[in-house]
């Protein structure tokens, strides 16, 4: 989708961080922007910064992306808003860190809900708004670097969960002209320390994680670390030239070429049956005609 301008994108988490960073790059490149958040501070502090910059195509909304039924609500509201809706981002999340040894269920239920079930949820309630129209889109969904390096427990499972999710709805979307890309951003300047505060207390009752969390508070933002705003240009590029896998630093790649060196090297050391892919093609294409191709 090259030209972007006058067309409507929906971020969650869009308040702070790498989502506010998104919506500054897609107002500048001429979009309407609809920003949903969980913090009603993050959302005042949003509509200040572009009321004061004279910016009018936008919206705020308060959103849990864990509500699947609020989360319908907002969707009529964000399809009314501007018209048309092509680029929905999924960008809602928290840091969840910790060894296995110290996490719970709470830590689990919650980690999974927000960062997964809360990028499912976005994808099966907005993606019917952008298929109606017939004009094409595109979904961005923020996975993380962690999806691509070794380790991560909660975050880094669910976060490569976003990533397998976006590379499976890349081959089901294409035919209806919809892009995908899997944003794998690394250190970025985001609130995303401040997590804790957003923690349900339906998820407080039994978890070791709400000391570090308080402390995790006090974490500074480097210097060095990549501003949200460009991080949101490169969201744009992304969209421009329908780009499935976008990560934004090159820091990481030592990392995740070791990894990736151990899992091809853990491949049986013999030669490949050429009938294999047929065959399973062929059964695949019987029952499914849109199921990706192998070999």
């Amino acid at each position: 989708m090259r030209d972007l301008r006058g067309k409507t994108a929906f971020i969650t988490g869009g308040a702070s961080g790498i989502g506010f960073g998104m919506a500054q790059a897609f107002i500048e490149a001429g979009m309407n922007v609809v920003i949903a958040d969980i913090r009603e501070d993050h959302i005042a502090d949003a509509t200040r910064f572009f009321e004061e910059r004279q910016v009018r195509n936008f919206k705020c909304l308060k959103l849990d992306v864990t509500d699947r039924e609020g989360y319908a609500r907002i969707a009529e509201e964000a399809d009314a808003a501007f018209g048309k809706l092509h680029v929905v981002c999924n960008n809602a999340g928290m840091g969840l860190g910790g060894n296995i040894k110290d996490t719970t269920f709470d830590d689990w239920d919650w980690g999974i809900d927000v960062l997964f079930k809360g990028v499912v949820n976005g994808v099966i309630t907005l993606l019917p708004y952008v298929l109606k129209h017939g004009e094409g889109g595109h979904i961005v969904n923020t996975s993380s670097s962690a999806a691509v390096l070794p380790g991560g427990s909660i975050y880094g499972a669910c976060k490569s969960a976003v990533l397998s999710l976006s590379e499976g709805m890349a081959n089901d979307l294409a035919k209806d002209n919809i892009g995908v890309t899997a944003l794998m951003p690394g250190l970025i300047k985001s609130n995303i320390h401040q997590s804790g505060r957003t923690r349900p207390d339906k998820y407080r009752g039994h978890t070791r994680a709400l000391e570090r969390e308080k402390r995790g508070e006090s974490r500074e933002i480097s210097p060095l670390w990549m501003e949200a705003k460009e991080c949101g240009e490169i969201v744009v590029q992304a969209i421009r030239d329908n780009q499935l896998y976008v990560l934004t630093h090159v820091e990481y790649k030592p990392m995740a070429e070791a990894r990736y060196a151990k899992i091809l090297d853990a491949f049986p050391k013999k030669e490949p049956n050429p009938e294999l892919w047929a065959d399973w093609n062929r059964r695949m294409q019987a029952v499914n005609p849109d199921a990706p191709r192998r070999g």
